[in-house]
């Protein structure tokens, strides 16, 4: 497991009615939840196991606009921006921090492609350096390599994937919200073609609106409505090593490993960006046409897993009864077994390129599942078969970064705000036609 969340007060009572119920209490219903109790909306958190307890938690942590898809970046950054003003507002610090992310490589292509996303995104106002030899080295002195270059991307940061989305949870009982832990959503009733109330396991909440964002659980909960969303998980494996290393950087990405500086301890979590396990499930099969381009593009990264994924249940094409438990009731929180061998070729790598890292060993390891779309760009929008029901997920392993621009747009959408960002690109119609086929690019 990744380290201990902060704890959460669950609200004693269930509303019997609520003008939006949000579905899941990850790190984007969590900033939806809080931006629209921020605006007085009466809302109501329902979450089956605890808050943060999955992805949210089991990421690197990162909050960036460095290689950003196109379609990603205006609200990358104006996710920094709210990151920025988020411990003021709540009174509590989620760990954020702009410390900068430093990319280093000796791929002349791969630089070559930073320098390009670089001039792209120098026209949105974005601050991106690419580092030539001399400044690589400099700003890699913990590798006591030569890099032929990198980038450093000043104004980007991280926060604490243990700290965060417990902090916003306890800003949306701060603005009136409730939050609900350890009660799973089972389905959502209709009157008249439109949502009219959620099932919860404690009881009904009668609601016009609802904000679907169940992280890896989305589509198997859209399919008990008959509507259809395309989504694909992997399993990551992440590690940590013990905190007092001194001299890293706060978050250093390379082909061979990337370390991140984590929360207040000051350990170090370790991974190799891009490397995951397939765990077959009856969604994949489901949706294997969808996301032939995404594997064929990441095949050298992925190995096959075991049936893990399958026994989990949250990619499950089956049908599920209001009246009886459901598979989020038997399995409260996500918790797949890393894989040892990554893990330990993980290790290995950080200690032959960081030598302030030979002599620790591994204090935690853990996994995750990284629920995708075939695009590998969040699906956020009302979905066009069912006035009321809101979908915010598919969010490809770029969540917790982009989670209050993510939760801020929900908010706009279920208020009819002016948008933080143009929403078009994110809608869920666009897995209707063959848009599906562009694959982000960053």
């Amino acid at each position: 497991m990744p380290a201990p969340l902060l704890p959460v007060e669950t609200s004693p009572t269930l509303p019997e009615a609520a003008d939006v119920v949000v579905i899941g209490g990850g790190v984007v219903g969590a900033f939806a939840a809080y931006y629209l109790a921020r605006r007085g909306v009466g809302v109501a958190l329902v979450e089956k196991g605890r808050v943060g307890a999955e992805q949210s938690s089991r990421n690197w942590g990162w909050c960036r606009q460095q290689n950003r898809d196109a379609r990603e970046l205006p609200m990358a950054t104006r996710s920094l921006e709210l990151w920025d003003r988020l411990s003021a507002e709540i009174g509590e610090d989620p760990g954020f921090r702009r410390c900068g992310l430093l990319y280093l490589s000796d791929d002349e292509a791969e630089i070559a492609r930073w320098a390009a996303w670089r001039d792209f995104a120098a026209g949105l106002g974005v601050t991106t350096h690419m580092l030539g030899e001399a400044e690589a080295r400099a700003r890699a002195s913990a590798t006591g390599r030569i890099w032929k270059g990198g980038v450093f991307s000043p104004t980007d940061g991280i926060a604490d994937p243990s700290r965060a989305v417990p902090v916003v949870a306890r800003g949306i009982l701060k603005a009136g919200g409730s939050v609900h832990q350890g009660c799973a959503a089972r389905g959502v009733e209709t009157r008249g073609g439109r949502v009219s109330a959620v099932v919860t396991e404690a009881g009904t909440i009668r609601t016009r609106t609802v904000v679907m964002a169940g992280g890896a659980w989305a589509s198997s909960f859209c399919r008990q409505l008959g509507l259809r969303f395309p989504q694909s998980a992997v399993r990551s494996s992440i590690l940590a090593v013990a905190p007092h290393v001194e001299g890293l950087p706060d978050a250093l990405h390379t082909a061979d490993i990337s370390v991140t500086r984590r929360g207040e301890a000051g350990g170090h979590t370790l991974a190799i960006s891009g490397r995951a396990s397939v765990d077959p499930t009856p969604q994949q099969i489901l949706y294997a046409r969808e996301f032939l381009p995404m594997f064929a593009r990441r095949w050298r990264a992925l190995r096959p897993g075991g049936l893990g994924g399958w026994r989990a249940g949250h990619e499950t094409a089956a049908r599920w009864r209001l009246d009886r438990p459901t598979p989020m009731e038997r399995l409260r929180v996500l918790d797949p077994r890393p894989d040892p061998r990554l893990v330990a070729e993980t290790h290995r790598r950080a200690l032959a390129l960081l030598p302030a890292l030979r002599g620790t060993t591994v204090a935690a390891s853990w996994g995750g599942y990284i629920d995708s779309t075939p695009d590998g760009v969040p699906a956020i929008g009302e979905m066009t078969g069912l006035p009321g029901f809101v979908l915010a997920a598919g969010f490809s392993g770029h969540g917790f970064g982009i989670g209050p621009g993510a939760g801020h747009l929900v908010a706009d959408i279920v208020t009819g705000a002016v948008p933080l960002v143009d929403p078009r690109p994110y809608h869920p119609d666009r897995f209707a036609d063959s848009a599906w086929g562009k694959v982000a690019e960053f």
